[in-house]
């Protein structure tokens, strides 16, 4: 047990705060495949405004995340560079949605690409199988969006939806998992 200590205390040091972070993002993420899977028919155009905000509310609450947690969490880097590209995609999104409706596959694709290493990353970090398998999904199913862009295209609003639905469900089991750890290092 203090083996298990001395190492969340080196990779997630005691004064981890914003633990909820995490879990917006996961819900965000849960809504926008909820939304996805209850509205296929909706147009194209809006699931790509859609997508383009929860692309710029994401990353704006990971460099939220990150900054205010640089002192706690050893690989704060990458999560601060994980947020400032995910919301400068989402900006891009935003300015010109025309583009966007062509190019999703490969936004989402690369975005579930980028957040399925970082929860291996995670996963590796605080010891946790049950992430590790969610990672990879999210690596499968980014490879399944980028490899096919046409096929993504005609698949979108599934492929789409499932994918943020992974993310999600990481994200909201991170920080459930980040909460347990800092209650424990602070008693």
């Amino acid at each position: 047990m203090e083996t298990q200590f001395q190492f969340i205390d080196t990779q997630i040091r005691k004064d981890l705060k914003n633990w909820w972070a995490p879990l917006l993002i996961g819900v965000l993420l849960i809504v926008t495949a909820i939304w996805t899977f209850t509205s296929p028919m909706s147009s194209y155009l809006a699931l790509s405004i859609l997508f383009s905000i929860s692309f710029l509310v994401s990353g704006i609450l990971e460099i939220y995340f990150s900054i205010a947690n640089k002192e706690a969490i050893t690989n704060w880097g990458w999560n601060l560079a994980f947020g400032i590209i995910t919301a400068i995609v989402g900006v891009m999104m935003l300015i010109n949605p025309e583009i966007s409706m062509v190019t999703l596959p490969l936004y989402v694709g690369l975005v579930i690409l980028f957040r399925s290493i970082m929860a291996i990353g995670w996963a590796t970090d605080i010891s946790e199988g049950s992430l590790m398998i969610l990672g990879i999904l999210g690596i499968l199913f980014a490879f399944v969006l980028l490899w096919n862009p046409v096929f993504a295209g005609m698949t979108i609003v599934f492929w789409t939806g499932f994918s943020f639905l992974i993310s999600g469900i990481f994200s909201c089991y991170l920080a459930f998992k980040l909460r347990k750890v800092y209650k424990q290092v602070k008693s």
